[in-house]
């Protein structure tokens, strides 16, 4: 028996240019940065103030009125898995009531989801011995722990989004979470397409959400990572790959995917949107390049294809002044300096776990559209980085689109996908 081939047929996306996939597209054709002045909080106490920020998202616009008791048990990142789920579903033309149950699933990424603030903050003023931080043990135990509501835990449990998810569509299929923060949507992704090509399903939701506009999660941030500090120009300040980048710029997001066995989208005569031929990870522990590369070759090995077939490679493209050089270096190792580069953080910033699959989306929405927008931002190469970053808008050319994730300790991953004319 041949192999079952594997489609995506739905795109869920959320971001800071566009609530759905139509507006994320208009936003990348006209150039629009999401990145701005925070303004969901107050950030004055904060060194770094800007953000790849979602204006206006409201979950309850995505949910049935009888699950929005739930909201109240979800983080906002898990609200955005939610809201995308739904996103995707109807971009998908999926029936619900058509699906069997037990073939349905669902596979999530996501990384540390940051607590909120009136959450936290009683329970640590009673906890506080003298001068902060300085939090007395015994008086957690007696006193904080009991001003925090005992649903806590659930509201911020990294595994939550396919929870939530499974249950308000009755998916009944394998489920599982990888919390690899960055590359975890990907891993998902690869997840996925193993087991529907195993025929151990028929459809999943594949998917990844995430945001760092929280409080804790901008302190941790302006303490631990290398931000940029372009304050005044926000929409200039996420630089992929150029020569003058001096950070990344935190965000937030979503993207889920409808992925399923071809001839399941075929009988339900489902919108494809394009193939997935070819996945691969690895580990760069070194941070040399070499490790992604590895990543690369395994998903062009697996899609049959040679890297002159892949009409461009949509990087991971932090914008960080250290880790742009070794991603650079690994594409650069297969590609060489000819195949286009492009760098879609340049307009959303860093949406964490909710970035690979809303920027894989940019590509699969290229292809349709036969065109590829530009990386914005990008005004000097850098000799550190010998990628051809697409600075203008062009023509796509090519059937084949590379989309590459990482963590920042070298965990890898490479998604290979084809456009879809009907073969």
């Amino acid at each position: 028996m041949s192999q079952r081939r594997v489609v995506i047929t739905g795109l869920g996306l959320l971001t800071p240019i566009g609530k759905d996939a139509a507006a994320f597209w208009d936003g990348l054709v006209q150039g629009k940065s999401g990145v701005r002045l925070i303004q969901s909080f107050d950030t004055s106490g904060l060194p770094i103030r800007i953000a790849g920020e979602i204006d206006g998202f409201d979950a309850k616009k995505y949910i049935d009125k009888k699950e929005r008791k739930n909201l109240r048990v979800m983080a906002r990142p898990i609200q955005l898995a939610v809201a995308a789920s739904q996103l995707a579903l109807d971009d998908g033309k999926v029936d619900e009531a058509r699906l069997d149950p037990a073939r349905f699933g669902v596979e999530f990424g996501a990384g540390l989801i940051a607590s909120e603030l009136p959450e936290l903050g009683p329970a640590s003023k009673l906890s506080a011995n003298g001068a902060p931080p300085n939090v007395d043990m015994a008086r957690w135990g007696e006193q904080g722990l009991a001003a925090i509501t005992p649903l806590w835990m659930l509201k911020y449990l990294p595994n939550m989004h396919a929870c939530h998810v499974s249950v308000m569509h009755n998916a009944q299929g394998p489920n599982n979470t990888i919390t690899e923060s960055d590359v975890a949507p990907l891993l998902a992704l690869g997840e996925a397409t193993r087991i529907l090509r195993r025929d151990q399903a028929d459809l999943f939701l594949v998917g990844g959400a995430d945001s760092k506009v929280n409080p804790l999660s901008m302190m941790r941030q302006n303490l631990f990572n290398h931000l940029s500090k372009r304050q005044d120009v926000p929409s200039q300040a996420c630089r992929p790959f150029e020569k003058n980048r001096d950070g990344i710029v935190a965000g937030e997001g979503a993207g889920v995917l409808c992925v399923e066995d071809l001839q399941h989208a075929q009988r339900r005569g489902a919108p494809i949107v394009a193939e997935v031929t070819g996945f691969g990870s690895g580990f760069d522990r070194g941070r040399t390049g070499r490790g992604l590369a590895r990543a690369i070759r395994a998903a062009l090995a697996q899609g049959g294809v040679k890297p002159d077939d892949v009409d461009h490679v949509n990087a991971h493209g932090l914008g960080s002044p250290a880790i742009d050089v070794w991603e650079a270096k690994g594409i650069h190792e297969v590609f060489g300096s000819a195949t286009p580069v492009w760098a879609v953080k340049s307009y959303t910033g860093s949406m964490g776990a909710g970035g690979p699959l809303a920027e894989l989306s940019a590509s699969l929405l290229a292809l349709k559209h036969r065109t590829l927008p530009a990386t914005l931002n990008y005004d000097e190469p850098d000799p550190a980085c010998p990628v051809a970053v697409q600075k203008q808008a062009r023509p796509v050319t090519k059937p084949y689109v590379l989309k590459v994730s990482y963590t920042e300790l070298g965990q890898c991953a490479a998604v290979l996908c084809r456009t879809w004319e009907g073969a």
